[in-house]
């Protein structure tokens, strides 16, 4: 599997970095089409499947997919090694499939396999956990199926903006850094700097419980008008904490997925219509 997942991971790589719609560190979708948006994944292979049945790429051209944490969670081997990267291998042959449809962008359990940091969900320490089970699988190809691995990640974009000011990123810089944030990691590949505390791709990606004050000055920072943000686990898989603000989780069996069209102009209300519940899918 090893040299399979190391070619994956370097032609994806390559694709982020020359997506078509791609600007910088954001895709900007087109006016004309529909985006399904999912939250975290941590794993979850039935989830995903669902995800794929749901957008049924194959007969809606027009249709995207933005994924989002995909590591850290589901099936263990036998040592309780973390197999989510498998996961995350068959999510890259469907974004190689789908090039200008499916797209990964980064989140924190992302920027924590890049600089090698310790990170933990629902109590556990998740790098070591799937390091171990890589080094398992790969045995004397590890060394080379983890670069490749980080590369990949390196290369997802930061965001998803679409042209009715709607933005996906993994989550947004907690209220105390917001007035340092610096945009210009939206405007350039991301450099390894980048994904290490206090810097911007990581401050992106860890924040959480963001004040109404904080989504304001973003929005018109971003010139948005509503965020969709994954990275807070929510028990019902989604909620709406502010006005401009609805978090997605599809990492359980009350997971969901928001389904909208780009070409059409939402209030908060409106696209909490949009949401999907992945248990309603076949």
């Amino acid at each position: 599997m090893a040299p399979e997942m190391i070619d994956l991971c370097k032609k994806a790589a390559v694709l982020n970095y020359s997506a078509k719609y791609r600007r910088g560190n954001i895709i900007h979708l087109p006016d004309a089409g529909k985006l399904i948006v999912t939250g975290d994944l941590h794993g979850h292979r039935r989830n995903f499947e669902k995800i794929v049945t749901f957008a049924d790429l194959p007969n809606n051209p027009q249709t995207h997919v933005v994924f989002q944490e995909i590591l850290h969670g589901g099936p263990e081997d036998g040592s309780g090694g973390c197999l989510s990267f498998k996961l995350l291998v068959d999510a890259v042959r469907y974004q190689l499939r789908f090039p200008s449809q499916v797209y990964l962008i980064l989140g924190n359990h992302d920027t924590a396999v890049i600089s090698d940091i310790d990170v933990s969900r629902l109590g556990r320490e998740m790098n070591q956990a799937m390091k171990s089970a890589m080094k398992r699988q790969f045995a004397d190809d590890y060394e080379s199926a983890y670069l490749a691995l980080k590369q990949y990640l390196l290369s997802e974009p930061l965001a998803v903006k679409c042209p009715n000011k709607i933005w996906m990123s993994h989550s947004l810089p907690a209220d105390c850094h917001v007035d340092k944030f610096d945009i210009g990691v939206f405007k350039r590949q991301s450099r390894i700097s980048d994904v290490v505390r206090p810097n911007p791709a990581y401050l992106l990606t860890w924040g959480r419980r963001h004040s109404k004050e904080a989504l304001a000055k973003l929005a018109r920072l971003l010139d948005v008008d509503i965020f969709i943000l994954g990275h807070q686990p929510q028990e019902t898989g989604w909620a709406r904490p502010a006005e401009n603000l609805i978090i997605l989780a599809s990492d359980h069996n009350h997971g969901c997925l928001i389904s909208f069209d780009l070409a059409q102009s939402y209030t908060t209300d409106e696209l909490t219509d949009c949401i999907v519940p992945l248990a309603s899918i076949g």
